[in-house]
């Protein structure tokens, strides 16, 4: 069943102040409106619009430099997306309290409005673009980030800036068996499936999300419904565009052709370029090595001075005459760069358990393709804290992704984590957090070092990762594989190729780059960008199906290495054991000022943490040997067990007053030990009996007030009676206390 975003479109126009502001209404059936406004705000950016939907607003601008800087033949997008913490009410934390660097869920924002917008830009359009967006309010109802993409286009549909929109994105989660499209926050906890669909009107351009093992034809249900929905969101901009006048964009002249020289480079170099393309050459340096030498052997008839001049260009010309002859080897011959078949996946070999010293460990090995990566085992104090504006809480699954310079053999430094490498880490981190169980009692961190890169990198990640999570003990529900697609396809031409496990070549030259994960019972997680216009639905659905042989594959190879988890965990690995308490004992446990829990792991040597959850208390006990595990959870049993008059317990001496000893006999209770009750022989004074602060003592708890609740102790019922006490202590009183007052007289 779908649920469909209905829409009605209202344009309004309002001057004040000179300002010419457009509002245009975008009703939804469950009575949500989305409002777009321009002309109001930032009004000397080339575009900018107000985005709002119940108490959420975005203000997304653009502005592009008139002129290319010299030398520039990539389109220069930049796209930043900020959440303001007043725009929810709050303080930003740390010392500065001001926002600061994005946080991972900013910067994938950003990935997701970017990787839709960019393929947008006319191929000659070399001009600096920058779209910024802004949460400026939110109610913690809707979610902003499924509006930023509507936001940013809009702004671009109201500017004079060259774009091949409008798009829009739209949110498409499975609730109940039903697709809801831009669900609330409330409403997506209960989905099986969340994903970001990002389109034109005629073509989907970007996917990504997370799934609980569905199937391929769920997948592209989804999909459709999204698109849907989008349809509608790209004729409103086109109708905001008629109404502003803003269908007419800027002329503008970033390079400079030379048709002549771009025959010779063709007519010189295509035939050579075909050969090496369909060499078969598996080394990706020698492939690219013999590239090269056609383009200089070309070059080598120019003069220092025409090299100056025509560098450049026979460069960007012989690019294009390399594209073509890669793509006319697998669509005419179906050979591919490294000499599969566009079903083949590369050699895979994989070591489970390759480092001794991290809690699990692994190498995935796919084709010129390595990750080596590491899993940690945590406790609840090595969980991710999240304070983001609109998200907090806590992380127990972390997965990072680094990518070094020289994993494909470039010699330059390595700085801080790119946009990239937190993008690549997410797509892994979605494909295997489901796979955790819900009670899994550790903090889990899985590390992906990529030493060798030649195509997906992400996916081989979640292949190793899933070794290494084996190789560590835990007990995944199912093992994980991921493979990337892709897509060769002219325009103009019905036959395509649909390519399995791509490499680093294959993407850049492609049409798309579609990684798909799952385990054998269903997708968990994808990505896709698709560079060409009119993929069909049919091409969606033979790349999906495709996949699945795919991963199947390499699932294979994976079991192979590893079938399930280990039994147990490595020895120097925390051993956590989890208790559950009622919860009126909570603060018994934890005491005044964390006195108690903080003693108990002094005692013990074990990492004790507690809250509250579903009106219970639930206790994690951490250490590396089950003696302290066992002992501390001895003391929290002692806590929360009720005293029992009758019962002997093994008590420490917490005071000693003039008439007796207070004794801790279970955690957090002390009961009176009086001196009548220390030893069967006559104590004057509790100097006589030995007794000190901290000594340990058997007691035997004798009775509990009813009213007060104070607990009575004895030792001396535990001691043996010595001979004949019991008849002197029948002797009257009254006889004994005369003699003892004559005596004084004496």
């Amino acid at each position: 069943m779908y649920i469909f975003a209905r829409i009605t479109i209202k344009i309004s126009f309002l001057k004040i102040n000179n300002m010419n502001v457009v509002t245009k209404n975008v009703a939804l059936p469950d009575g949500r409106v989305i409002t777009i406004e321009t002309g109001k705000l930032a009004k000397q950016a080339d575009g900018a619009v107000m985005l709002r939907l119940g108490n959420t607003m975005l203000l997304a601008t653009v502005c592009a430099a008139k002129d290319a800087v010299p030398g520039t033949d990539f389109m220069p997008l930049q796209v930043e997306y900020k959440e303001k913490y007043a725009a929810f009410g709050r303080f930003p934390g740390g010392f500065t309290k001001r926002e600061g660097k994005a946080s991972d869920y900013e910067i994938l924002t950003c990935r997701l409005v970017d990787r839709a917008l960019r393929p947008l830009f006319p191929d000659n359009y070399h001009a600096e673009v920058y779209v910024n967006i802004m949460l400026c309010s939110a109610d913690g109802v809707d979610m902003p980030d499924a509006l930023a993409g509507l936001a940013a286009s809009a702004a671009l549909a109201v500017s004079d800036i060259p774009f091949g929109g409008p798009i829009s994105e739209v949110r498409v989660a499975r609730i109940g068996g039903e697709f809801v499209v831009n669900p609330t926050f409330a409403q997506l906890e209960d989905a099986d499936m969340d994903i970001m669909v990002a389109a034109t009107y005629d073509n989907i351009m970007m996917v990504e999300g997370e799934m609980k093992e569905v199937s391929e034809n769920d997948l592209l249900e989804a999909m459709k419904v999204a698109h849907e929905a989008i349809k509608v969101h790209c004729k409103a901009q086109m109708e905001l565009m008629e109404e502003v006048g803003s269908t007419v964009k800027r002329e503008y002249c970033h390079e400079v052709n030379d048709e002549e020289l771009r025959s010779m480079v063709h007519d010189a170099c295509y035939a050579k370029a075909y050969a090496v393309a369909a060499s078969g050459n598996n080394d990706k340096h020698g492939r690219a090595a013999a590239f090269d030498a056609i383009k200089e052997e070309f070059k080598a008839q120019f003069t220092e001075e025409e090299h100056e001049e025509k560098g450049a260009l026979i460069d960007r010309y012989y690019h294009d005459v390399e594209k073509e002859a890669m793509r006319r080897c697998i669509l005419d011959e179906g050979k591919r760069l490294d000499g599969r078949k566009t079903t083949d996946i590369r050699h895979i070999w994989c070591e489970a358990g390759y480092l001794p010293g991290p809690h699990g460990s692994a190498v995935f090995t796919r084709g010129e393709t390595q990750s080596l990566t590491t899993v940690t085992l945590g406790t609840k104090r090595d969980e991710k804290i999240i304070d983001d504006v609109m998200n907090q809480g806590t992380e127990r699954f972390l997965l990072h992704y680094n990518f070094p310079p020289f994993s494909t053999g470039e010699a330059r430094p390595q700085r801080g984590v790119g946009r990239r490498e937190i993008g690549h880490g997410n797509l892994a981190c979605r494909a295997l957090k489901n796979m955790i169980p819900a009670d899994y009692p550790y903090c889990v961190r899985v590390v992906s070092d990529i030493l060798e890169s030649n195509g997906s990198s992400s996916m081989a990640t979640v292949c190793a990762g899933t070794l290494a999570l084996m190789d560590a003990g835990v007990k995944i529900k199912k093992p994980v594989s991921g493979i990337a697609m892709g897509l060769i396809k002219n325009a103009g031409e019905e036959k395509y190729a649909v390519l399995s496990d791509i490499l680093g070549d294959e993407d850049h030259l492609g049409d798309m780059d579609f990684k798909v994960t799952g385990t054998v019972d269903g997708i968990t997680a994808t990505q896709m960008d698709i560079k060409v216009d009119g993929l069909s639905y049919e091409i969606l659905e033979k790349a999906l199906n495709q996949a699945r042989e795919g991963r199947m594959h390499i699932l294979g190879k994976i079991t192979e290495c590893i079938a399930e988890p280990r039994e147990e965990l490595k020895p120097h690995a925390p051993r956590i054991e989890t208790m559950r308490i009622p919860k009126e004992f909570i603060g018994a446990v934890i005491g005044p000022g964390g006195k108690i829990i903080q003693g108990m792991q002094e005692e013990t040597g074990a990492t004790i943490s507690i809250e509250e959850v579903d009106g219970e208390g639930v206790i994690e006990i951490a250490a590396n040997n089950g003696k302290s595990i066992n002992d501390a959870i001895a003391k929290i049993r002692a806590i929360v067990a009720i005293p029992e008059a009758g019962e002997v317990y093994e008590g420490t001496v917490r005071s000693v007053m003039p008439y007796g000893a207070f004794v801790e006999f279970m955690p957090g209770k002390d009961g009176l030990l009086h001196i009548s009750e220390i030893d069967w022989k006559r104590f004057e004074t509790m100097e006589e009996t030995g007794i000190n602060e901290g000594d340990k003592l058997q007691v035997k708890l004798l009775e509990i007030d009813p009213k007060t609740g104070k607990f009575k102790l004895s030792r001396k019922v535990l001691l043996e009676k010595p001979e004949g006490y019991e008849e002197r202590e029948r002797r009257p009183r009254r006889e004994r206390e005369p003699r003892r007052q004559n005596n004084d007289k004496q």
